[in-house]
């Protein structure tokens, strides 16, 4: 498993790259040219809103400002969710991937192996909010690295757990 994972670095190093001009490419568009709200309201038309009303009691407060149906109206808090899900998802393929590619370096300290790739991967996404920052439109917000970085500690973690899990198995049939 080791030299599978070690022979593969290159590839993990790639899609690392691949992911990092994807975030560069992104943060570098206002806020118009990467809105899915008018994408949302041609599909799902102005009078099918699917669960408008368990969503219409949901309210809550992410970096200063009071997320609700009632304050952004019903695409826009869909929106939100897709962006922040899309944040926690990139950020969670970048920790997974930069914790692969650093593997071959790092697999006999295991703390390592997890520190650096999430130190990181929040770095990266500071930087990016920073980037984003000078972009019309946009808003850096420093509860997205939060967001960005937990995204890529989960994906770190469920590698490590996912890879325990093998090295448990190769044990045993082993033994």
């Amino acid at each position: 498993m080791r030299d599978k994972l070690k022979g593969k670095a290159k590839w993990f190093w790639g899609a690392v790259i691949l992911i990092e001009l994807i975030l560069f490419y992104s943060s570098s568009m206002t806020y118009k040219q990467q809105t899915s709200v008018p994408f949302l309201e041609r599909t799902l038309g102005h009078s099918n809103k699917p669960l408008y009303g368990p969503l219409s009691k949901i309210s809550f407060n992410y970096g200063g400002k009071t997320q609700s149906i009632a304050n952004d109206g019903y695409y826009h808090f869909i929106e939100f969710f897709i962006r922040k899900g899309a944040h926690f998802s990139i950020y969670f393929l970048l920790g997974l991937f930069l914790c692969l590619a650093v593997y071959k370096y790092f697999n006999k300290n295991k703390f390592l192996m997890m520190f650096i790739p999430w130190l990181a991967t929040t770095g990266l996404a500071a930087f990016d909010e920073f980037h984003q920052g000078l972009t019309g439109g946009r808003t850096p917000l420093v509860t997205d690295v939060i967001l960005d970085s937990v995204g890529a500690l989960t994906g770190i973690l469920i590698l490590m757990l996912v890879l325990w899990l093998i090295e448990q198995h190769q044990n045993k049939d082993k033994s």
